[in-house]
């Protein structure tokens, strides 16, 4: 991919640590089930994506949530050619957007899926897809006190996030996301480590930028036991 200006700035919080209230919050959401009605466009995206999987063979799933203009898409599919990638998000302009920064040819085994991951994430723990590998990856970190509610781990949906994926990674330049995201699924029943990163080769444009521009970065990954 083309390069990128190294001049993204460090994450600014008055938040220090765990947020105060992400166990209360996580703890509620765990109680109550989500009542928001699914979006019929986002069943439809994705209704789409699995027969597409179903009809490249059904080959193990990975779900890159929130891909962006895709390429940790491509990355995925092109790491994992024994699987089949679904990449989501609600963007229909980064996902329209050209890819003349894609070497070679696209690889076959994934397909991009315009959708809600709100919606998206709540419809395969109902049709009970089984996930493989699962990656949310650069979430908007959302750093302000009260904004918690907006990040995934404090949101009314992270229990259906939590459930999808034999193997969940998240990635941010926040150490204090990665933090509450392993704080979130450890409340949720799946324990998580944490760790610095330092990817090899990028996979996000994100992650690509932060790195040029002196970031540390973090990885938080939770494998189902078995």
């Amino acid at each position: 991919m083309a390069a990128m200006f190294a001049n993204s700035r460090t994450i600014a919080s008055a938040q220090t640590g765990i947020h105060d209230h992400l166990d209360a919050r996580v703890a509620r959401h765990l109680a109550e089930p989500f009542r928001k009605p699914v979006g019929e466009a986002s069943r439809n995206a994705l209704e789409a994506a699995l027969a597409r999987w179903q009809q490249a063979g059904g080959a193990p799933l990975i779900l890159d949530a929130g891909c962006g203009v895709g390429e940790s898409t491509l990355r995925l599919a092109q790491a994992w050619p024994d699987h089949f990638v679904i990449g989501v998000d609600q963007s229909e302009k980064r996902l329209a957007a050209g890819k003349d920064w894609w070497e070679g040819e696209r690889p076959g085994n994934f397909v991009w899926a315009r959708a809600d991951l709100v919606d998206v994430w709540r419809l395969l723990q109902d049709l009970q897809v089984a996930v493989a590998r699962h990656y949310v990856l650069y979430p908007n970190p959302w750093p302000k006190i009260g904004h918690l509610g907006r990040r995934w781990q404090g949101h009314a949906v992270f229990p259906a996030l939590a459930a999808c994926g034999a193997y969940l990674e998240c990635r941010s330049n926040w150490q204090i996301y990665v933090e509450e995201f392993a704080r979130a699924l450890a409340l949720a029943g799946r324990p998580a480590r944490i760790e610095p990163w330092q990817p090899a080769e990028a996979m996000t444009p994100f992650e690509r930028k932060y790195g040029a521009s002196g970031h540390a970065l973090w990885r938080c990954v939770s494998e189902a036991a078995g």
